[in-house]
């Protein structure tokens, strides 16, 4: 076994961030101008790391974040099984009060262990953690040491939950913003340890 690296970013702000429109995997929204200047920092920041592989969602906003990365010629692939949550009937809509009462809700159903509770016609944790694995797998089998991943936020708190073998319910103890980063280093076992969490100084000029 070849121990990987993985650097986890989330996708740079878009309009739907900027405006508190709840997005999902049934949004496929383009960054922004302020998400593509924060692109541009962590590309500027981190263009030195020798990347073997890229992966992206199957989203438009995550191949924009790295695309800097791709035109240098390092071999992309597009993973669907890391795409965001749905969100079901909320994708697209702001977050009334009442709409956000409902959210709390969720969450804290979340927090209590009921992992299967899905916002309406949306995602369960578990529905997404079990494409989560599946992503994980073909990462872990894939080519190359070193990796970028490009992500979204509720998905990478999953996404890390589950590399990390953490307790589903806490999962929003993983802080994020638009463009952060996490990297994470395989040990021997083949377990993961977190290097950096929600690393953000490479924004700071923004």
């Amino acid at each position: 076994m070849i121990p990987k690296k993985i650097y986890l970013i989330r996708h740079g702000q878009t309009d739907f961030n900027l405006k508190g429109v709840v997005q999902g995997s049934g949004i496929d929204a383009p960054i922004n101008e302020t998400g593509r200047a924060q692109a541009n920092a962590f590309f500027q920041a981190y263009q030195q790391v020798k990347f073997d592989h890229l992966y992206h969602t199957a989203l438009i906003r995550t191949r924009q974040s790295i695309q800097d990365f791709i035109s240098l010629g390092i071999p992309t692939t597009t993973l669907p099984e890391l795409n965001e949550i749905s969100w079901g009937k909320y994708e697209g809509t702001p977050m009334t009060p009442e709409e956000g009462e409902y959210y709390k809700h969720m969450l804290n159903q979340w927090r209590e262990g009921n992992l299967d509770y899905a916002i309406a016609e949306g995602e369960s944790p578990n529905q997404v953690a079990k494409r989560m694995r599946a992503g994980i797998k073909k990462i872990l089998e894939g080519p190359g040491e070193t990796v970028l991943v490009c992500m979204h936020g509720r998905a990478m708190r999953i996404f890390l939950s589950v590399i990390l073998n953490y307790d589903l319910r806490h999962m929003d103890n993983f802080e994020h913003a638009n463009l952060c980063l996490y990297v994470l280093q395989q040990l021997r076992d083949g377990s993961f340890k977190l290097e950096l969490a929600n690393e953000q100084t490479h924004l700071v000029s923004l």
